[in-house]
């Protein structure tokens, strides 16, 4: 929890505290979106390393968390998932997509967990957790 001292004209001291900022990043679109969000994420976690992130992924928002996913620019996303995970990031999947893509959660980098829904988590997030949205 974050404090902050004001003095006003009156030389009386009053605290402030502040929650930690928890953010649901969301990302659905593929390998360029999941690019920009490893570079949000860092900036964020730069910013505010007190931030609670959880990364939400569904349909091809997962693909970056799958063993052997490159970004764009050809390097790998396993160590960034790796050091953000190091942070506290956590990374979360949809196993509707799994499912539907036919794809074994075992084709998943270790710092994954699987959710029953993508989208399900998303909400439960912000309306239960009060996480802020985000979509990169």
């Amino acid at each position: 929890m974050k404090k902050l001292f004001l003095l006003s004209a009156g030389l009386l001291a009053t605290t402030l505290s502040f929650a930690q900022i928890k953010v649901a990043y969301h990302l659905t679109d593929g390998l360029p979106q999941a690019a920009r969000a490893m570079n949000n994420i860092r900036n964020h976690l730069n910013a505010d390393p007190t931030a609670k992130i959880v990364v939400v992924t569904h349909g091809s928002g997962i693909d970056f968390l799958l063993d052997g996913a490159q970004a764009p620019n050809g390097s790998p996303f396993a160590g960034n998932v790796s050091d953000l995970a190091s942070k506290g990031v956590e990374f979360r999947v949809c196993n509707n997509t799994l499912v539907s893509r036919n794809i074994s959660k075992d084709k998943l980098v270790m710092e994954a967990v699987v959710v029953p829904s993508g989208v399900a988590e998303v909400a439960k997030l912000q309306a239960n957790e009060r996480f802020v949205y985000l979509k990169p």
